[in-house]
């Protein structure tokens, strides 16, 4: 999945607003206070539930540039990309990318049915967070 999407908030402003979220992420499943900068190369295990949890994994940070990260769990290994394109001082141009990879023939095809239908409301609640994000500028 793929969505580009001007904002009319500055590249470092959205940068930002991201890297809050990842450090509060960070330390509510670490304990761990980090800075940006010890962000890059982390992992660390977030449990979703009680029999479900995955190992994320920084993959590549570059200030108001990109933010990469993988999702790995038994089932699925998820691939998500934001990359930032500074417009001007007040606008920016943000590549989110996503990438499923689905271990075992059940699993590929359960994820191949259920994908499709998911996509739009994925694409439509990231397109929202998006708005949130640019109207608390």
């Amino acid at each position: 999945m793929e969505i580009i999407k001007k904002m009319n908030i500055p590249a470092s402003v959205f940068y930002d607003q991201v890297m809050d979220s990842v450090l509060f992420d960070v330390r509510k499943h670490t304990g761990k206070s980090l800075t940006r900068k010890q962000l890059n190369n982390f992992e660390y295990v977030k449990q979703f539930s009680k029999n479900s949890r995955a190992r994320i994994k920084v993959e590549k940070l570059v200030e108001n540039t990109s933010y990469h990260f993988r999702t790995s769990t038994t089932k699925n290994d998820f691939l998500v990309q934001y990359d930032i394109k500074p417009l001007d001082e007040k606008s920016c141009e943000i590549r989110y990318n996503e990438k499923m990879e689905s271990y075992g023939f059940l699993q590929k095809m359960n994820d191949a049915v259920l994908g499709t239908i998911l996509m739009f409301f994925k694409k439509r609640q990231f397109t929202k967070m998006l708005k949130m994000m640019e109207e608390s500028y």
